[in-house]
């Protein structure tokens, strides 16, 4: 039998040797003046590979809003929110998220995988059917694993073949889930057409917007974006670590839906509810998305220069317009090897390689935010196709 030291050794090398080996850089500070201008592991460099899409994790008011909160309330909540970690700044970002969606209530969790792995089980059990989009973010896949519940998985974007996966023989409770945005490709999930089969077949509806809430349908996600109801969509997730530069997500949905989730999701139970400074933040943020219209107008704006400037370069973006942009370039090595190389010319782009993305399907994802400025979009353009140019296919 192979020694713990031996196996780890051995995995770690053919990791390595496939392109697929990862490492973490560490951010050791960011420019007062530009929340994107990073100091990184002694180098100093742009990054288009955050999730903070409207740049309010850096944003005055949100950060006062934290501070305040941490004067008031602690570095910490000391405990789960069914003892004593349950604070008013949770109570009333709560209060606010249900408001500003539009649907009875909501419910706070520590992280979005927490979130989505507390739905699953909470809802579903051994003889009942998740059924998901092939592209679903890994949390949805890993809830699927947790609940015990059959799990078929549909093709990528493709509501007629959830369609016919409906039809067939499906056991016990159907619940269907999709990213609004997928996380990986940027594009939006048709969830018309599901929401539609869903009401045919008598399924539920579950979509995880982490990507699309605080950016489309005037902040309120890919739901809103797409005028869909709480009776259509009856279980939507969304995070606050993205758009809403802070931590942490919620559960949006009816009463019985948020009591049951209370009663029942062991991710919510059993764990430290989130610093109260950090749900005052979010607080801060959210009035920010819902008054004004300023940050989304700005990211958008950036999408269309990145897009423009890459047709002007000829490089082989995706179809994305939100703010990721996923530029496929095939092997691992290659894409390892050009992260690398962005990286050392001053641009900190992900370099995405399996098991995230299916083989061959390695690729840069550009993520793009209100606060990057014209000339920074226009350098990255010209640095990934020198890049692409520099290490061929």
């Amino acid at each position: 039998m192979n020694s713990l030291a031996d196996s780890t050794a051995r995995r770690l090398a053919l990791r390595r040797k496939a392109g697929l080996y990862r490492r973490r850089r560490t951010v050791e500070s960011r420019a007062p003046s530009d929340p994107n201008l990073l100091r990184v592991d002694g180098t100093e460099c742009i990054a288009f590979c955050g999730n903070d899409y409207l740049s309010l994790g850096t944003n005055a008011k949100v950060v006062e809003a934290c501070q305040r909160a941490v004067r008031i309330h602690g570095a910490g909540s000391g405990a789960s929110h069914l003892i004593s970690g349950h604070s008013a700044e949770h109570r009333m970002l709560e209060e606010e998220l249900a408001d500003f969606t539009g649907r009875p209530r909501a419910l706070l969790f520590s992280s979005g995988y927490m979130a989505n792995l507390g739905v699953a089980s909470a809802l579903l059990g051994r003889h009942d059917t998740l059924l998901e989009d092939r592209l679903n973010h890994a949390s949805l896949l890993d809830a699927a694993k947790l609940s015990g519940a059959r799990l078929l998985r549909y093709r990528h974007g493709d509501a007629d073949a959830l369609g016919e996966r409906l039809t067939g023989r499906v056991a016990g409770n159907r619940m269907v889930a999709s990213d609004g945005v997928f996380s990986m490709d940027g594009d939006l999930a048709p969830l018309p057409d599901l929401a539609r089969h869903c009401a045919r077949h008598a399924a539920w509806l579950m979509v995880d917007d982490a990507h699309g809430f605080g950016v489309l349908g005037g902040g309120r996600g890919s739901v809103a974006h797409f005028g869909l109801s709480g009776t259509e969509v009856p279980i939507l997730m969304l995070t606050l670590g993205k758009a809403l530069g802070s931590a942490g997500a919620a559960v949006v949905g009816d009463d019985d839906l948020i009591d049951t989730l209370i009663q029942h999701a062991r991710t919510y139970i059993y764990t430290t509810a989130l610093p109260p400074a950090v749900a005052a933040a979010a607080r801060a943020a959210l009035a920010i998305v819902r008054d004004d219209p300023a940050p989304r107008e700005a990211l958008q704006r950036n999408i269309s220069r990145f897009r423009h400037a890459a047709r002007q370069l000829d490089l082989p973006l995706g179809g994305s317009e939100t703010p990721i942009q996923p530029l496929l370039t095939g092997a691992s090595t290659r894409t390892a090897r050009i992260g690398e190389l962005l990286f050392e010319r001053g641009f900190w782009v992900g370099a995405i390689r399996p098991p995230t993305v299916p083989a061959g399907k390695a690729r840069l994802r550009i993520t793009l935010s209100s606060a990057h400025r014209p000339a920074q979009i226009d350098a990255l353009a010209e640095g990934i196709a020198a890049a692409l140019k520099a290490i061929p296919a």
